[in-house]
């Protein structure tokens, strides 16, 4: 087997009888053309609305409201109550939440400018170290362009093997999971399975702590005066989750903890809080938009807030924190407010999710 490629993995040398042309050798000349097998890169992100008009922004909350990953309440119990009034007020306040970053410019949230710009700089790096045997795309959980269309295309493309990336460092069922859990689905109805791997957490990484790090400092570095305090913010859970063997929580405390350990800074120089709480349940805590305010009454004038469970900027980031919770400080008496922006398509940050993959191909490049 010494000297085969990715790009003939699965079929021996005489399989295909001249590269490129897709036809299998001794097969009858009517057989259809088959392509040479790949294997695929997907690289998930959570989703976006298509607009930011109302029936778009309904059924995107819809299809993510209605996730039992997400909202795991009985149908009987959460559906009328969902689709009759919660979808009936909240797409117009989401609207406008989404208008307010919207990347007008390309007609999309910054989401997708985000993730597909991260897919480009991964294929890029794929394709200079495996060649054209890799496939490289992008998918999101609710949205455009979904799960199960990109899969299809990838098998139909030829990859028998697909490794699925959930873009998010930490495992939270409803994240990681859910993603996998539609990619599964897509297998599910597929007469020809590829061979699938999917990513677990990668907080602990130190390719994704050094990049993590990096943002930090160059943010107080540009800062005129250092922030007093730095607030991790990661989008919250209910407490209930945690408590039925969800890692989430633990996992969020010890990124802030390693994010800490690689700064070489003190203790209370770094705290943990949780945003975007959502129902009557009780969340994991404390909540940021509280916590910072808090800060702000205890004589803090200026903190900076970083954002490690979000590998892309989006409207928990961009509008939440940087105006919500920016808000909820300056109103407490709080004086300067610096939002480090997530990682995005930041060199270190591509560079991790490279590594990363690497190691998750093993044994298929």
């Amino acid at each position: 087997m010494q000297g085969m490629t990715s790009a003939n993995i699965g079929q021996t040398p005489n399989d295909l009888d001249a590269p490129g042309n897709g036809r299998l050798a001794h097969a009858p000349p009517n057989h259809p053309p088959v392509p040479r097998p790949k294997v695929g890169v997907v690289l998930a992100n959570l989703g976006t609305p298509d607009a930011t008009d109302y029936w778009s922004m309904r059924r995107y909350l819809s299809e993510f409201l209605s996730d039992k990953r997400v909202v795991d309440y009985p149908d009987w119990k959460w559906q009328p109550l969902l689709q009759l009034i919660i979808l009936s007020r909240r797409p117009f306040a989401s609207g406008k939440a989404y208008r307010g970053i919207w990347n007008t410019e390309r007609d999309e949230s910054p989401l997708l400018t985000i993730t597909r710009e991260q897919t480009r700089k991964v294929a890029e790096g794929l394709h200079a170290q495996y060649g054209e045997g890799v496939m490289v795309d992008f998918c999101m959980r609710y949205g455009n362009p979904s799960t199960d269309s990109v899969l299809t295309r990838m098998q139909a493309a030829g990859c028998e093997r697909i490794l699925f990336f959930p873009l998010y460092p930490q495992y939270a069922s409803p994240t990681t999971a859910t993603a996998n859990d539609q990619a599964f689905r897509t297998l599910m109805r597929l007469k020809w399975q590829p061979a699938i791997r999917t990513v677990p957490a990668y907080f602990e990484h130190p390719d994704y702590l050094d990049a993590l790090a990096n943002s930090v400092r160059e943010a107080y570095e540009a800062a005129e005066t250092p922030p007093e305090v730095l607030v991790a913010s990661y989008h919250g859970v209910p407490k209930r989750y945690l408590l039925e063997g969800d890692p989430y929580h633990c996992q969020c405390q010890k990124t802030t903890r390693l994010l800490r350990e690689r700064l070489g800074w003190e203790e209370d120089a770094i705290q943990t809080a949780f945003q975007s709480k959502f129902g009557p349940e009780e969340w994991v805590g404390p909540a940021s938009v509280e916590h910072v305010a808090e800060l702000a009454r205890q004589g803090n004038k200026h903190i900076a807030v970083v954002s490690p469970a979000f590998s892309s900027d989006c409207v928990e980031t961009l509008e939440e924190i940087n105006e919500e919770i920016r808000e909820s400080f300056l109103a407490a008496g709080g004086e300067r407010f610096t939002y480090i922006p997530c990682l995005n398509d930041r060199d270190d940050h591509v560079a991790a999710l490279l590594s990363i993959i690497d190691n998750e191909l093993s044994g298929w490049m």
